[in-house]
């Protein structure tokens, strides 16, 4: 499975990284732009439908970061 994020600050990369590594998941930080296949551009529009229809939890990118204890540095 692939995901590509685009984080609009750094705050919110970190989070993401802490995230990640907390759960300590693998993955690969790439800064360049990569191009969806049709199967994960179906699979980001069905993630988009539960989301809409309530049927996936979300948090807040302040509730992430007080999870992961975040500070402005």
């Amino acid at each position: 499975m692939s995901i590509i994020v685009n984080p609009h600050n750094s705050k919110e990369e970190k989070a993401l990284l802490a995230f990640l590594d907390n759960m300590k998941y693998d993955y690969i930080k790439d800064n360049e732009t990569q191009i969806l296949s049709k199967t994960q551009q179906l699979e980001i529009l069905e993630r988009d439908r539960q989301y809409e229809a309530g049927e996936i939890e979300t948090f807040s990118l302040n509730e992430i970061i007080a999870h992961f204890n975040l500070k402005d540095k």
